[in-house]
This record gives C-alpha cells, sequence and structure tokens, in this order.
C-alpha cells in the first residue's frame, strides 16, 4: 500500500467517525431543521467526491469515490425531502366555502336533482 493511499483511508475513517459523533449528539426536536440547513453542506460533499473520483487512479481510489458520492447524494436528496415533508406541515388546508359545499355534496349523493325540482317549485 502506498503512503497516498494510507493517509486518504484514515482522513476517510476519521471524517466517518467525526460526522457520526456528531450527527449523535443532536437532539431529535433539532435534527429536522439542521437537516435542511445542512443541504448546502452535502453538496460541498458532494462535489468533493467527484474530485476525488477525477484524480483517483486506482480501483479501491475510484470505490472510495462512488461510495462518497453515493451518500452525499443520499444525504442531499434525503435532506430535501425531509425539508418538503417538513413544510408540508406548516400550510394550511383550504376548506370550501359552505355555499359552495353543499351542492357539490348533493351531487355526490345522488340528491341534486330532487333538490333542483324542490327548488323549481
Amino acid at each position: 500500500m502506498s503512503t497516498a493511499l494510507v493517509t486518504d483511508l484514515t482522513i476517510f475513517v476519521l471524517a466517518l467517525l467525526v460526522g457520526i459523533e456528531v450527527i449523535g449528539k443532536v437532539p431529535a426536536t433539532l435534527h429536522t431543521p439542521l437537516m435542511s440547513a445542512a443541504n448546502s453542506i452535502h453538496g460541498v460533499v458532494l462535489v468533493g467526491a467527484l474530485l476525488i473520483g477525477l484524480t483517483a487512479h486506482t480501483t479501491v481510489g475510484y470505490i472510495l469515490a462512488f461510495v462518497a458520492a453515493f451518500f452525499a447524494a443520499a444525504n442531499v436528496v434525503g435532506g430535501y425531502v425531509v425539508t418538503g415533508r417538513m413544510l408540508k406541515m406548516f400550510r394550511r388546508k383550504a376548506q370550501p366555502a359552505p355555499a359552495q359545499a353543499a351542492p357539490a355534496q348533493a351531487a355526490l349523493n345522488g340528491q341534486g336533482q330532487d333538490k333542483v325540482q324542490e327548488a323549481r317549485r
């Protein structure tokens, strides 16, 4: 093994351990807002993984670049999915106006014709 490969693997493992330790300390109530704010950071990680893939000259380097790019892309996509679900919780539900809902509901129940005939009398 070359010295550069050992150095790269050491940095990769240390970054993995630090990431797990940092995320593990975040309380559950803060995880969703932090996830939405961290999407830009994961984008930078994805670019870094792609740069590693460009500069790799061995099979191990390509595999590490692919794994890093896969996890970074999963974090970016997951962050946006979680953010979208979080924002849906704060949307107001549209409620139809009562005057418009009654005829539509009566038509759905099959009572529309009866009410129209009664209204004409």
